[in-house]
This record gives C-alpha cells, structure tokens and sequence, in this order.
C-alpha cells in the first residue's frame, strides 16, 4: 500500500501524476490519493470577495485563516473542482477512481480547536475563537479496505469531520501521514512543485537527496513556508510506522514511480 500526497500550488502537472497512477494501478499497485488546491482556493476566495488570510502560530507553522465562509469556499474548491477533476483524469486513464472528502462516511475524524493561538503582523499574541480547524486522530480505514478491495482507487481530501459532526480544515500532508499510518502503508508519497526539500529555497540544484529519521527535526529549519507542514507529517509518518517518506516532484513524467526509486527527498529508510 502506497499513500500518494498530491500537493496544491501552482505548477503541477496532475495529468502526468495521473499518468503515473494509472500504469500503477494496472501492475497491481494499490494506491490511496489525497490532495490538496491551496492556490484555486486562494483564487476563488479572492474572486468571491472574501480573500484568504492566513496566521502564524505561536510555534512558527503558517495556516490558512477558517472561518465559515472561509470554509465554504474550501470546500467547493476542494471537494468539488479539486477533487472530481482529478477522479475525471483518473477514470479517462482507466482507474475506477472515487473522490471522497474527509466529512464522508467520518473518514476522517478529530476534534476542532477550541482556540488558535496566533502571533500577528505587530508581533502581538492573540487568540482565534472562530476557526474551524482541527487534526485528524481517527481514519475509518473499514470504508478505504472496502473501496479497495472493490477495486476503486480512493481520491482523498479534506475537510475532515470534527467530534461533534462539524466541518473542520485540516492540514493535507498531515492527513496523509494519518492515513498511511492507518493502512500501514510502505511508504508515503508527498508530491510539490519542486523537486523534494532544497537546502538553499528555491535553488533546486541545492536538493537534500537522504535524511535518516532520526535526523528530520534537525532539517526543519531549512523548510520554508508550507513545506514545514510536509516536514511535520513526515514525522508523523515515520513514528508511527511508515518506513519511508518520500518529497517528490509532480512537474516530470512518472513522479510517483521516480519517487519510489529515490528521486527526491527520502526520509527515513533509503532507497536500495
């Protein structure tokens, strides 16, 4: 089982990933995609008159800014353009694909926050009550297995669905890393628009090709913007049984298959 994170900035090429999940899927490989449209979504926010915010936490990590118009419109970017755009490339290419949104059937499931601690513009502390934002602690894997074992190709994306039944945002990679954990998962895949985590952002000549597991907290720093929340989920990934995180580039042909042969940044087991 193999998890593939498709990433949601501009620059990616979805029909060569799809290329790549459809020969996959025609060997026998069985795949769960999840994905993200971080930049339609910022599009669409802004077009509707009500543009993306985004706040720093008190730890460093950036996030996108939910209130509930804010998260309306994510999901009709997410769960409607994103996702059945991805399924339509899938089943042109032959994979009898399924989109589900994390709300569906409580795939995914955990609690909202009851407050956001933030650092604003002045550098002043302040606290969110108004989110809706949350982490997935609970994967329905009985519905994937179904889906699977039917021979669907599940195609993930947030919102997740909070405790009490409401809508919540969730951060896409971390999603992944719960999910590969939930299916055990060999290995998990986080596709981008560059070539894996650079040393020196945005000089892609200055790729970081191996980092043990042991080692991943020390390259947080190097991580720039959202690619600190790949870092994060790779962490995640790797503590709780995934043996292999791989950041691979969704600009070239064959991104996933390319990935797991080392084309990237492996973190945690190396490539033979």
């Amino acid at each position: 089982m193999i998890v593939v994170k498709i990433g949601g900035a501009k620059g990616i090429d979805y029909d060569l990933v799809a290329d790549d999940v459809a020969e996959l899927v025609k060997v026998g490989q069985p795949l769960v995609i999840v994905h993200g449209g971080s930049a339609l979504t910022n599009e669409v926010a802004a077009a509707l008159g009500h543009p993306p915010q985004f706040v720093t936490s008190v730890s460093g990590f950036s996030s996108r800014r939910t209130d509930r118009r804010t998260l309306e419109i994510f999901e009709m970017v997410y769960c409607g353009q994103m996702n059945k755009g991805i399924v339509e490339r899938l089943q042109q290419r032959g994979v009898n694909a399924v989109g589900l949104s994390g709300i569906d059937g409580r795939l995914w499931e955990g609690p909202r926050k009851d407050a956001i601690k933030i650092v604003d513009e002045n550098g002043k502390r302040r606290v969110l009550r108004d989110d809706y934002t949350g982490k997935v602690e609970k994967v329905n894997t009985g519905l994937l297995q179904t889906l699977l074992d039917a021979g669907y190709t599940p195609v993930l994306t947030p919102p997740a669905i909070s405790d009490e039944g409401e809508a919540i945002n969730v951060d896409g990679d971390r999603a992944a890393a719960a999910t590969a954990i939930a299916l055990h998962a060999e290995a998990l895949i986080m596709l981008s628009n560059v070539p894996g985590l650079l040393d020196d952002y945005p000089d892609e000549a200055s790729l970081i090709h191996h980092i043990p597991g042991e080692k991943l907290d020390s390259f947080m720093a190097v991580a720039q913007d959202r690619m600190k929340k790949k870092v994060m989920g790779a962490g995640e990934a790797l503590q709780g049984g995934v043996r292999r995180v791989i950041f691979g580039d969704a600009r070239i042909e064959q991104p996933i298959q390319k990935a797991l042969a080392g084309v990237g940044t492996v973190i945690g087991e190396a490539v033979d």
